[in-house]
């Protein structure tokens, strides 16, 4: 306890008796008797042979009990094990090679360090560190090409992460870093650490192909990122259809089905090999196991197919597509809740061009919109 905040009476003895209170606060003032307490009690790492002089070895966690001014700043010493001065520690407790180490020379060390408090007279305390040295890496990492689609309305992308490189490497200790050449890096980054691929705003329509590359300390291996970037137009809003799929998420879809059914939806939809299918937008339907894809078919000369026709030309189809994927069920209009008797149901999509969905698996990556789905009855 800090501190003590007392309110104390006095009252006379008179008729009536009198009183008055006054507030006394007591500071419970702090010694230095707590010593630095090492988390975890000892350590152990490793360090590959052949690393640079001034490769980060070890991080060491440091906390006091006493006040601010009885504990950190900590100093710490290597007291033994550092003969041949090998190591050196900095202020911030972050334990470095001096050194290129080889594993034919040493394969262990052990360091005494010592972290001293701040206060008076100071508190210590003891730690030991162990340290293998092991080969150099030997095996080269791994990378999963990946594939990246993005749907955004007419130069309106917002920018954000859309996607993740999935590298592995058969050597235990080895840390994986992630780089992007120079010049793409004014569209495109690469976090160095967990293969995050984060696109800038402001993308084009087109295809871009990054120069990816993962290296282990040893090893630098290419990657293969391409991302496809569509644009939508605000027509297609009016010609959308809706395929309910039953019993998938979005990252299986995307992972195990799209490529598939994308090839099937075209094989029954499009009447000409010149038109073109666009896929616009995948969401979960709102507290169920269903997913909702909605896409838009255009004809080679500019123009789109309505959706009564697309619809039709699905349900001759529908067998055929559910051999890759069930189909919960085929919407146009989706007016169910609304009984419209003599009227009919019009439907208006509205897409949140700022609120991107990201579905990311090791192979491929699909960003697109949300959208929203008005329906009202009319005369």
């Amino acid at each position: 306890i800090s501190g003590y905040s007392l309110v104390i009476q006095a009252r006379d003895s008179g008729t009536p008796p009198l009183s008055s209170s006054v507030t006394v606060n007591v500071d419970i003032s702090d010694v230095n008797d707590n010593s630095p307490v090492f988390t975890p009690a000892n350590y152990t790492a490793v360090i590959q042979e052949n690393k640079p002089v001034g490769t980060s070895i070890l991080q060491l966690v440091v906390t006091d009990k006493d006040s601010f001014h009885n504990g950190p700043p900590f100093t710490f010493t290597i007291l033994t094990g550092n003969e041949e001065e090998e190591f050196t520690l900095d202020p911030h407790g972050v334990l470095r090679s001096a050194v290129i180490f080889k594993h034919m020379v040493a394969t262990e060390y052990v360091l005494c360090v010592q972290a001293k408090d701040s206060g008076k007279p100071q508190q210590v305390s003891h730690t030991y560190v162990q340290v293998r040295v092991i080969e150099e890496s030997i095996h080269k990492p791994t990378a999963i090409p990946l594939e990246i689609f993005i749907v955004t309305m007419e130069d309106d992308f917002p920018g954000g992460v859309i996607g993740k490189i999935h590298a592995t490497d058969q050597d235990v200790y080895d840390v994986l870093t992630y780089t992007l050449k120079s010049e793409q890096k004014s569209l495109f980054k690469v976090n160095s650490h967990d293969g995050k691929i984060i696109a800038l705003g402001g993308l084009d329509n087109g295809k871009y192909i990054l120069n990816v590359s993962v290296s282990d300390g040893r090893f630098q291996v290419p990657i293969d990122v391409v991302v496809h970037v569509e644009q939508l137009l605000q027509e297609m809003l009016q010609n959308t259809v809706t395929i309910r799929f039953e019993n998938v998420s979005p990252e299986d879809f995307v992972g195990l089905h799209m490529h598939g059914f994308r090839r099937t939806l075209r094989n029954a939809v499009l009447s000409q090999k010149q038109d073109s299918l666009h896929i616009i937008s995948i969401q979960p339907v709102a507290g169920s196991s269903q997913l909702d894809m909605l896409f838009v078919v255009q004809m080679h000369n500019g123009g789109f197919y309505k959706p009564a026709y697309l619809i039709q030309k699905l349900t001759n189809a529908r067998r055929h597509l559910e051999n890759v994927i069930r189909i919960s069920a085929i919407l146009e209009k989706n007016c169910s809740g609304l009984d419209c008797q003599e009227q009919h149901c019009e439907q208006s999509l509205s897409i949140d061009s700022h609120s991107l969905m990201t579905y990311s698996t090791a192979r491929i990556s699909f960003v697109c919109p949300r959208f929203y789905r008005n329906v009202r009855c009319m005369c």
